[in-house]
């Protein structure tokens, strides 16, 4: 596929064959992911891959117990055969802009703390990341699915040692797509392009 191709291919998928990935392929995979933007090269953006059955359980044990499963909407989400937990380093990016280069320019300042920061670009750039991997896997005929750290992340971020000052984005599942059912989020459609872009100001369109 080329890129367009492949844009428009994309789909997130929940329901995956439980046949294991190899290694190879996945650290492959979060090599081209991490070929992102990345702010003065600080490449803070950091990978968890959990890709082992014991390793997978106790991240659903901690936010997904197994009495809540049976009410669970999703369930062929937990046969994924990785999970990979993108994680933004915001130190990188401080002790980058201390260094020469950075701290006599106008970027100047913003090595002295996260709220020197007119927006966390540690998170930007980790969703980059994120963005590369969805794609890579798309290209490679696997399926992907991000979703969000929404329960037992104090209690994940212990389990794999996480330390303070690295913030978690969220959980990539990777694996082969099994048959599933679109979300219904989906009926909602795609915006109008002239809702959402803006020619030269705000609510300006092309005509």
């Amino acid at each position: 596929m080329n890129l367009g191709e492949l844009l428009a291919a994309r789909r997130m998928t929940r329901n995956f064959e439980p046949r294991r990935l190899e290694r190879a392929l996945l650290e492959e995979l979060c090599l081209l992911a991490r070929r992102a933007p990345s702010a003065g090269f600080a490449q803070g953006a950091e990978l968890i891959i959990l890709d082992t059955p014991e390793a997978r359980e106790s991240f659903w044990d901690l936010t997904l117990p197994a009495g809540e499963r049976a009410d669970f909407a999703w369930p062929g989400l937990l046969q994924a055969p990785a999970l990979v937990l993108p994680a933004a380093d915001s130190r990188r990016y401080l002790s980058r802009y201390r260094e020469a280069d950075k701290a006599s320019g106008a970027a100047g300042g913003l090595g002295e703390s996260p709220q020197a920061w007119p927006v966390p670009y540690w998170l930007i750039d980790c969703a980059f990341v994120v963005q590369n991997l969805l794609l890579a896997a798309a290209e490679r005929g696997l399926g992907a699915l991000f979703f969000g750290l929404f329960n037992g992340e104090a209690e994940v971020r212990a389990a794999l040692g996480v330390p303070e000052g690295v913030e978690m984005l969220g959980v990539v599942a990777l694996g082969r797509p099994a048959p599933d059912r679109p979300s219904s989020s989906l009926a909602r459609g795609w915006r109008d392009p002239d809702e959402i872009l803006h020619w030269g100001c705000w609510g300006a369109s092309r005509r």
